[in-house]
């Protein structure tokens, strides 16, 4: 999507689709709404947007520098399914025909968005473009960085009447192939610390934005999954938490620091994050008594809500991200709709 003058989202049409081969299932101790199965039927439509300011960095906050311990140690991966590599050791990130143009864009509203620093944290910050107050939700990237991907991402939550403001975990640094990728990933989780520091940062400098109420949650893919479970996991204190697919913890002594509500968001094919360690979080967070929705999808591998390579799985993307804004909803909204 361009977002040079007046960006137009479409909306593809879906007719009643049925999961096939890519039905959720929810795991057992956890609520289920009963829409795993079908996404429904939508009209194809057109939204336009308010013209989208893009600027330098710029300053929102800026406070003294904070530290933060992370709580466990991720484990290193490739940022795409084990296989769907390609044979020279790559696999492509998105950089046009981005996830984003699945999910669900009906009436969004117009927004504002720009490059920007929030508590000496660089991000890209996107909200609604009329004055009130909204709820925040602090996005984080793949292994690829900040791409248009996160972006466009960032830009749709922000329609839907969030204030999104995507961290940059890498300064600026953007891959464009696996191997760059990896080397910037790595440097994130041997440094988890900072990490954990500059999200934490963010948090709190979004809650004290004039536009934003006091409640924030967590999102992030893949790599940037772990990286929402490490916030929550921190002492930094979040409303609720989204993890897709990230490398996860089954301590027991550390999940009790988990800000709940969690929703988590996993494939049943997924050879990074295998089902096991899956059923096992579900199992901790459950004996611990930690409200949470743990949804897996049949036939769904490794970064299945990702088109590039072969584990692109579009129904169970389509069917995730309306729990996703679900639960957004829910748990961070007063009335519980948007």
């Amino acid at each position: 999507m361009t977002r040079f003058g007046r960006a137009t989202l479409v909306v593809a049409t879906a007719v009643a689709l049925v999961l096939a081969g890519g039905t959720a299932t929810t795991l057992a101790g956890t609520p289920a709404d009963g829409g795993a199965n079908t996404v429904g039927a939508q009209e194809t439509t057109t939204v336009e947007q308010n013209e989208t300011t893009r600027s330098e960095t710029a300053t929102a906050t800026e406070t003294g520098t904070e530290t933060a311990e992370a709580s466990y140690t991720q484990t290193p991966h490739m940022g795409c399914q084990p296989g769907a590599i390609e044979k020279n050791g790559t696999c492509q990130p998105v950089t046009s025909g981005s996830n984003a143009d699945i999910f669900s864009a009906e009436n969004l509203a117009p927004i504002t968005a720009k490059n920007t620093t929030i508590n000496g944290t660089p991000g890209y910050l996107a909200r609604p473009a009329d004055d009130g107050e909204y709820p925040s939700v602090v996005m984080i990237h793949e292994w690829w960085g900040l791409n248009q991907n996160i972006r466009h991402m960032a830009d749709i939550l922000a329609g839907h009447g969030y204030v999104v403001f995507a961290v940059d975990l890498y300064d600026g640094r953007v891959a464009t192939n696996s191997s760059t990728a990896s080397e910037l990933a790595t440097e994130v989780r041997n440094n988890p610390d900072e990490a954990v520091a500059k999200m934490g940062r963010a948090t709190e400098g979004i809650r004290d934005l004039p536009y934003t109420t006091e409640k924030v949650a967590s999102l992030g893919w893949c790599f940037g999954g772990g990286q929402s479970l490490q916030l929550s996991l921190s002492e930094t204190e979040l409303n609720a938490t989204v993890i897709y697919y990230g490398t996860l913890t089954t301590n027991e002594s550390v999940l009790r620091d988990i800000d709940a509500p969690v929703l988590g968001i996993f494939g049943a094919e997924d050879q990074v994050v295998g089902i096991e360690s899956v059923r096992e979080f579900n199992r901790t967070l459950a004996d611990l008594g930690v409200q949470k929705e743990i949804h897996v999808y049949e036939g769904a591998a490794h970064a299945f809500a990702n088109p590039s390579g072969e584990s692109f799985h579009p129904e169970a993307t389509k069917d995730a991200w309306e729990k996703t804004l679900r639960f957004l909803d829910e748990t961070l909204r007063e009335d519980g709709q948007s």
